[in-house]
């Protein structure tokens, strides 16, 4: 089965838990009531962070559910992401439409990732 380690847990929720060399965060936004290319770029850099805190990276990301409260959004939630990802690394994805736990939310990304090998 292997062991489950879980960082910056609380009594809701860990936003890492590693299993089985796996990183899985927990749902990333940005800061509300900003613009969708401006949450999804500061979503992306917490994913980063977390990545790094848990012993990966962006280029080890496997998959991403990303939900915007409006499909319109989507290509302006593309245009930040295309951005992220290096050629050649870019993750199994899936996009929705959601209704976000809050109205000035627009985008969430689920990020699942594989941890660096030393």
């Amino acid at each position: 089965m292997g062991t489950i380690e879980r960082q910056q847990t609380n009594h809701r929720m860990s936003k890492i838990v590693v299993h089985n060399e796996t990183v899985y965060l927990c749902g990333q936004v940005g800061v509300a009531g900003t613009s969708v290319a401006e949450q999804t770029a500061e979503a992306l850099r917490r994913v980063e962070t977390l990545l790094l805190e848990a012993g990966s990276d962006k280029q080890h990301v496997l998959q991403t559910i990303v939900w915007l409260a409006d499909m319109a959004d989507f290509q302006e939630m593309n245009a930040v992401w295309d951005q992220f990802f290096d050629e050649g690394f870019a993750p199994a994805r899936a996009c929705g439409e959601a209704k976000l736990a809050r109205p000035e939310l627009k985008v969430e990304l689920i990020v699942t990732a594989a941890l660096k090998k030393d």
